[in-house]
């Protein structure tokens, strides 16, 4: 949770830094970011494979296995990144065009995402890397690694974005270019951690084709889950811009006060539940690893949910602070933050059982929850209700809720009645991960 506090209060202060220039500027950085989020969905895929093999790997005790796999995965992540930085260093003003944006939106958009997908490689190896070494339960080393990546980049999107210190102003050039420098960090400080790691986690030269295959198995349905994700954020943007640019700039710094507030919490039980579940699985007792899971469910909901209240009560302070210098946008950031924050417990609910299961490398039903909230709920209902209906912003609001009460109960129901034990016991015998092995 630490490590996710200080990562979003980075993308915070790019928000609070933007906001100052004009409402072009936050929505190009907002639009841009739906780009940027391509090489976090592709990391956070290979990232899950590798904490789903390496806590199962560590609770059996087969060292030389989880050194392969989050070997393999870092080199996976590191390759599928170079595609991602030349697309964004060649391609950027087409890409800010789709959302039908135009003028300063697409020049600023276009500036700060040729810096942000430039470090694609870099951030999916620390995506990687992190979580290889959260699998083995460590999950202070990249805590401090955020931290002092976040605070470089914080500095840098506020001295070189708003000018201070005599440094001249270099706007939402600064804040990118701020973005890249701590995504390269990030990558150089984990990729150092893992390998002088005292647990015996280690680099190799990645050979076995099973744990390569498998990692591509866990991998692939959550990385196709990224992309639709972020595919539905693109005719969602278009509704939110079609009601106004106030429309989507509100939305944009009310999921920032959510995301700030809320996520990092979600986020930090989806990890632990991961480890959690796949440790207990490798440890052969699929039992402890189903009531490991509710027990996450259980604290996740309540106390996430509390949050989410308080940011329902909190809201007003919270979008005025985002929404500086975007006056027109403060009344839609208002109402999409309380719905985010009435939402909360159910937001956590999806989160959490999709990282129970993926501790279990069962990744495919997180996927069908994703699908079916982000374009039945958020698309869908946004379309049917906002453009058909003629409901406006007020059917965006609805969809939002729509959205994560869809992945809630299809996650709930996967985790409940699917056969996901079975399914990480077969694949860890079949690369040779029995427990108490090595």
């Amino acid at each position: 949770m630490g490590s996710q506090v200080l990562r979003t209060l980075m993308r915070t202060v790019d928000v609070l830094v933007t906001a100052t220039f004009s409402p072009a500027a936050v929505v190009a950085v907002g639009l841009a970011d739906l780009y940027g989020r391509v090489p976090l969905r592709i990391g956070m895929g290979f990232g899950s494979a590798a904490i789903a093999l390496a806590s199962q790997d560590t609770g059996a005790g087969a060292d030389a296995n989880r050194a392969e796999a989050v070997s393999g995965a870092v080199l996976m992540g590191l390759v599928a990144g170079v595609p991602i930085a030349l697309c964004g260093l060649f391609l950027g003003r087409p890409l800010i065009r789709l959302f039908g944006a135009t003028g300063d939106t697409v020049t600023l958009g276009a500036a700060y995402l040729a810096l942000v997908l430039a470090t694609a490689p870099a951030r999916h190896v620390s995506l990687v890397a992190a979580r290889a070494l959260q699998g083995t339960g460590d999950t202070r080393t990249p805590m401090y690694v955020t931290g002092l990546v976040n605070v470089t980049n914080i500095s840098g999107s506020l001295v070189f974005g708003l000018g201070l210190f005599g440094v001249a102003s270099y706007g939402v050039v600064g804040v990118g270019a701020s973005t890249a420098v701590s995504n390269v960090l990030s990558a150089a400080f984990l990729l150092a951690a893992v390998h002088h790691h005292s647990d015996d986690l280690a680099l190799v030269r990645p050979r076995d084709v099973t744990v390569a295959r498998q990692l591509l198995v866990v991998a692939a349905p959550k990385i196709v889950e990224g992309f639709a994700t972020t595919l539905a954020e693109f005719p969602f943007n278009a509704l939110l811009l079609g009601f106004g640019t106030p429309v989507n700039a509100g939305f944009q710094i009310g999921r920032r006060a959510y995301q700030q507030v809320t996520g990092p919490l979600s986020r930090g039980y989806r990890t632990a539940v991961g480890v959690l579940v796949g440790q207990a699985l490798g440890d052969g007792d699929a039992e402890e690893a189903r009531y490991r899971g509710w027990a996450t469910l259980a604290l996740a909901v309540c106390s996430v949910g509390a949050v989410g209240l308080a940011l329902v009560a909190l809201a007003p302070e919270a979008v005025r602070l985002l929404a500086t210098g975007s006056p027109d946008a403060i009344p839609y950031a208002l109402d999409f933050a309380r719905v985010y924050g009435y939402t909360a417990a159910l937001v956590a609910a999806a989160i959490v059982l999709a990282g129970a299961l993926g501790g279990a490398s069962e990744t495919r039903i997180p996927l069908v929850a994703r699908l079916t909230g982000v374009f039945g709920g958020m698309v869908g209902v946004t379309y049917v209700l906002g453009v058909l209906a003629g409901w406006g912003a007020t059917g965006a609001y609805v969809a939002v809720g729509c959205q994560y009460a869809a992945m809630a109960l299809i996650a709930l129901v996967g985790f409940h009645y699917s056969d996901w034990a079975t399914r990480a016991a077969d694949m860890m015998a079949e690369r040779g991960s029995v427990a108490g092995d090595d």
